[in-house]
């Protein structure tokens, strides 16, 4: 059973203290040299690895380096050059919209608000709030696939739809730390407490965690 919201803020403070000592560079694994590339290659990480879209981007963003010219693309060469991220066609069509809005709407700028990245196609609340934790220094909380399935497990949110799991940990973790938090679980997730076959015996964290035994019999 969940303890008071003052217990439970505090292991969520101890669990994000420990795992911010594992995992001192934890942050965003897609390579980028700016927010148009990041934007970009959030849109083609959906249902696809990150190590898997580092590999089509260096190609993509050679044709296209900016907004302007991405939005001048056409849709057949864009679907030949991410084909291998999965659902080519509908990422092709976002990337395209995407660009034109930031064309036609911000001057071909990223903007910084999560109410404009949202109106991009494409972009959700999760990629907004990618762009605003990676490129813009703000304070996000980034409700990826690691992210649910990590805190679910830690018992630090409950529901699954992403906004709820959202609003659940901007409760429990002080918004100066929100940021980091997303990065360290992210990377706990990636690391050890992977879907499939959790390291439960190497966790850092185990003695905070309800189900420390995840992989037992």
């Amino acid at each position: 059973m969940p303890g008071s919201m003052v217990e439970e803020r505090k292991r969520a403070a101890e669990i994000l203290r420990i795992l911010a000592r594992a995992y001192p560079e934890a942050g965003v694994h897609l390579e980028f040299r700016d927010a148009f590339q990041l934007l970009a290659a959030t849109i083609l990480a959906a249902q696809c690895t990150d190590q898997r879209v580092n590999q089509v981007t260096p190609a993509l963003f050679a044709r296209f380096p900016d907004a302007a010219s991405l939005a001048q693309a056409g849709q057949e060469e864009l679907e030949v050059l991410v084909r291998s991220t999965g659902f080519y066609r509908s990422k092709a069509r976002s990337l395209l919209g995407m660009a034109r809005a930031l064309v036609e709407r911000f001057g071909g700028k990223v903007p910084e608000t999560i109410e404009e990245l949202v109106t991009l196609p494409g972009v959700g609340r999760k990629t907004a709030n990618v762009l605003r934790g990676a490129c813009y220094g703000q304070l996000a909380i980034v409700v990826d696939t690691h992210l649910q399935r990590v805190s679910a497990r830690l018992g630090l949110a409950r529901e699954r739809d992403p906004d709820r799991v959202e609003a659940e940990l901007r409760a429990l973790i002080p918004e100066s730390r929100q940021t980091r938090f997303t990065w360290v679980i992210g990377e706990h997730g990636r690391r050890v407490c992977a879907a499939r076959k959790p390291r439960c015996p190497e966790c850092p964290v185990r003695r905070l965690c309800p189900y420390p035994d995840k992989t037992a019999g």
